[in-house]
């Protein structure tokens, strides 16, 4: 089990490589997660719903993704309510003392899911959750060492060297587990280090003295490397002056899926800004509404920051709009929850600008498709996901078909605003180059968004065979 000293701590890409490394060599493997909170997620063939980075993490090991890989995912809709969803079904809404209480009730899904994996995979490689020294969540804890002590599994504990004060981060940690869990440690890892690794052995022999605990290695820097991110935004890759098409999404307080968006940002030919509070949708060629756990209340965060009128500004100036799934139906006439799916019940007014009008229904669309998007008369195909509780009526034309012959979004009159439900709409090489000609801005290169993925899963696994001490945590393989 990869466990980390904090967020973002690299946690989910450790265990993507490791994967990848076993993968490899033939063994059959599969990545786990007991406990997942956030927003980004993604459906399986099986029609259920699991964080986004045990999908990729599935893709590492080369598998089909399946909910058993993330049987308990909190979905954030307020800062201290959550969607609960269980084994890919959402199943309550709870706010964050509730839950503690409902982690009991959790427990034995986590444990039937990991023991499927068990006999279905000769190894599992476990994800945890934040960090273990969060002591105030560690009654019935399920995502970190609650859940080590209970499938009684070896852990190491990764930290980010590039965030500042790693030894103590490592040292701290360690220190305040309790004696058993401090027992379950084999090692540390520490992560994205630049320079001169001879700097670093002193304070490497100091930590293990003082924790007889070994530094299983430290994985270097990988300057450019993209791997999409579990719920941060990755603010880096901006190309500046010499991109042909500027973009900007605004930062939702509950924006979701902006994974969606990792093939713009890593585009030669593109320039995205994610624009947050205090900031303009301003100076671009495209506006991007991005999806949203609580449409309605993003909504009206979006017009308290004066983000309509930039965006009114930006298409009578002739710029362009796109809306993916809560973007989409912001873009819309009106957005009703009458059963108060995402918040207290009642009707908001949308932004206007696609003749269409959703009301959020008690069950959730979770489906996989493809189909074909059509712009200014040119048709390239596509493929993605669907999420939402939505169900959107519209009476203009569709841009999207599916290959069941079921339309999708709608785009407006002025061939300025488009929207639709499906996540990963630029995942497919051609659809780019689509757009920027709907946009008139001309040709751009054509970029292969899962090939980069691939480069960038072999990247890491690269980094962790030659860094890494694979003989301790797998002696019998050889390494």
């Amino acid at each position: 089990m990869v466990q980390g000293t904090t967020s973002d701590a690299g946690k989910s890409v450790l265990v993507a490589a490791l994967c990848r490394v076993l993968a490899r060599r033939g063994v059959k493997v599969a990545p786990f997660k007991p406990q997942n909170m956030a927003l980004n997620s993604a459906v399986t063939a099986d029609g259920g719903e699991i964080g986004r980075a045990q999908y990729v993490q599935a893709i590492a090991a080369g598998i089909s993704p399946h909910v058993d890989m993330n049987p308990v995912l909190l979905k954030p809709c307020t800062d201290t309510g959550a969607q609960v969803i269980i084994q890919g079904k959402a199943v309550a809404d709870m706010n964050a003392i509730g839950y503690q209480s409902y982690k009991q009730f959790a427990l034995p899904y986590v444990l039937e899911s990991f023991e499927r994996l068990q006999s279905h995979f000769e190894t599992v490689v476990i994800e945890g959750a934040g960090s273990p020294a969060e002591v105030n969540l560690r009654e019935n804890d399920i995502a970190n060492m609650g859940f080590a002590e209970c499938a009684d599994t070896p852990v190491i504990i990764i930290a980010d060297i590039d965030k500042g004060g790693v030894f103590a981060h490592l040292y701290g940690t360690l220190a305040l587990l309790s004696e058993s869990e401090q027992q379950r440690v084999i090692g540390f890892v520490i992560n994205r280090f630049r320079g001169d690794l001879s700097l670093l052995e002193p304070g490497l022999k100091w930590l293990e003295e003082k924790t007889g605990k070994p530094v299983l290695g430290v994985l270097p820097y990988l300057h450019g490397f993209d791997l999409e991110a579990e719920d941060a935004i990755n603010p880096e890759q901006v190309k500046g002056e010499h991109a042909k098409l500027n973009v900007a999404i605004p930062v939702l307080p509950r924006i979701s899926n902006h994974t969606d968006f990792d093939v713009l940002r890593s585009h030669p030919d593109v320039n995205v800004n994610f624009a947050g509070p205090g900031h303009s949708l301003s100076n671009c060629d495209l506006i991007i509404l991005p999806g949203s756990k609580a449409v309605r209340a993003d909504l009206e965060f979006l017009r308290q920051q004066g983000w309509d009128t930039d965006i009114k500004r930006h298409l009578r100036y002739g710029g362009k709009v796109i809306g993916i799934c809560g973007g989409y139906q912001m873009l819309g006439e009106s957005i009703s929850d009458p059963h108060g799916i995402e918040s207290e019940p009642g009707t908001s007014a949308g932004l206007g600008y696609l003749p269409v009008s959703t009301e959020l229904a008690k069950n959730k669309t979770l489906t996989n498709m493809q189909g074909t998007l059509t712009l200014n008369g040119a048709t390239v195909p596509i493929s993605g996901y669907e999420i939402h509780a939505g169900v959107t009526t519209s009476n203009t034309h569709s841009p999207v078909t599916f290959t069941n012959g079921l339309p999708d979004g709608a785009i407006s009159e002025c061939n300025q605003v488009f929207g639709s439900y499906l996540h990963g709409l630029f995942d497919q090489p051609e659809v780019i180059p689509l757009i920027t000609n709907w946009m008139g801005i001309g040709e751009v290169k054509t970029v292969d968004h899962k090939q980069n993925q691939e480069n960038a899963i072999n990247r890491i696994a690269d980094a962790v065979e030659e860094h890494l001490d694979l003989n301790t945590l797998w002696p019998t393989m050889g390494f």
